[in-house]
């Protein structure tokens, strides 16, 4: 028989993130947007962990969103500042100033990030017309990728759950947010990927790799589609 799931976290009940989670209030509201195969098939899936200590932030699932009534009200109403956590020429960049408190005036700033490989990321961005026309944000990174677990294709790739962060330090320092937990997101993250690296080398369980996760640093790039299928990142600034 299968382990009882959380359908919260969807982490079997005895290893259920959701009770070491406190929930962090945000003025940003976070918009999730999960391709099916993050949605259904990952482990890890930092986006829903993130989407977890966000109250203020939604998650859905989907390919294209220009029909999705629930993401189309968040980006037609007149009280939110929508934009598009994504590169671009003309992306404003937080952590230099690129957005002001004048710019936002008395709106909500509501940032949709897009939780896929960059594959899939550019595939929903494509099939999204209503997210190509939004103002793109991004930001100068703090640090390399912590992920061990997995390879990122190039530097300054980050996981959805480190991009998140990024961007409420960068808010927090233009004074545009609060971000009261700022070690929670990166703590999961990591407990989360101890977890993993403990699984990876017990000999009594099945399904796990059985060589030891070499360091982000030493690791060849991966080329091709097939290792941009397998790596899910938002990427940031150069």
């Amino acid at each position: 028989m299968s382990r009882e799931t959380c359908y919260r976290c969807f982490w079997p009940k005895s290893l259920c993130w959701c009770p070491s989670i406190q929930p962090m209030p945000t003025r940003t509201r976070f918009v999730f947007l999960m391709h099916p195969k993050e949605f259904k098939r990952e482990k890890a899936a930092t986006g829903r962990l993130t989407h977890l200590c966000l109250p203020n932030s939604v998650l859905h699932m989907g390919l294209g969103f220009d029909a999705d009534e629930a993401v189309q009200a968040l980006i037609r109403d007149p009280r939110h500042y929508p934009v598009l956590l994504y590169p671009g020429a003309d992306a404003r960049n937080l952590s230099t100033g690129g957005l002001t408190a004048a710019d936002l005036g008395d709106r909500q700033l509501v940032v949709l990030v897009l939780d896929a490989t960059w594959a899939g990321a550019r595939k929903m961005l494509r099939l999204s017309p209503s997210l190509q026309r939004l103002p793109r944000v991004v930001f100068n990174a703090s640090s390399l990728s912590r992920y061990v677990i997995k390879q990122q294709p190039q530097a300054g790739c980050l996981s959805t759950l480190e991009a998140t962060h990024e961007v409420l330090v960068a808010l927090a320092q233009a004074g545009l947010d609060q971000y009261p937990l700022p070690d929670q997101l990166l703590g999961l993250f990591q407990r989360m990927q101890d977890f993993q690296i403990r699984c990876a080398t017990d000999p009594t369980r099945s399904g796990y790799r059985r060589k030891p996760y070499s360091e982000p640093g030493q690791r060849t790039p991966l080329r091709g589609k097939s290792g941009a299928r397998r790596n899910r990142f938002i990427p940031t600034t150069p």
